[in-house]
């Protein structure tokens, strides 16, 4: 079974997570926007997969009634997106360590994208995002790899 690690910018937050992941959805919605400074790039895990060392460091700010964003409190890393009512947590891409083997998939919330960039990736695109399931792929069914 696959392990992937990752962790802050200062590193007192490190996970690991053993077990397949999804592939990576780039949310361009105002919330994610404002949360990383950019659109932000996500994976996910079952979250009982993915072990938090230094979670003591970890502040999470409800951001919407989905659930609620968890960044180091020491250097303001975004980190995850811990959706209510899942047994899934998000996983900020660039947290990842190098190879993470994950892949970008597509984009969401298209409609909220900044007036600074395109998108000309060629990738799929939504306006919206999946279907209102934050957990689910651009297809609608959750897609996972090893």
């Amino acid at each position: 079974m696959r392990v992937r690690t990752g962790g802050c910018l200062c590193g007192a937050v490190r996970y690991q997570i053993e077990g397949p992941m999804r592939p990576v959805i780039a949310c361009h919605c105002r919330e994610c926007r404002n949360h990383s400074g950019h659109y932000l790039a996500a994976s996910q895990a079952v979250r009982s997969n993915v072990e938090i060392v230094g979670i003591d460091a970890v502040t999470w700010y409800r951001t919407s009634a989905l659930g609620e964003r968890g960044f180091c409190s020491r250097c303001g890393s975004p980190l995850f997106l811990d959706w209510d009512n899942s047994d899934r947590l998000s996983i900020v891409a660039g947290s990842l360590d190098q190879p993470s083997g994950l892949a970008l998939i597509g984009h969401i919330y298209t409609s909220e994208q900044g007036d600074y960039y395109e998108i000309a990736d060629g990738l799929p695109q939504r306006e919206k995002g999946c279907d209102g399931d934050p957990t689910t792929d651009l297809s609608g069914s959750p897609e996972w790899e090893a």
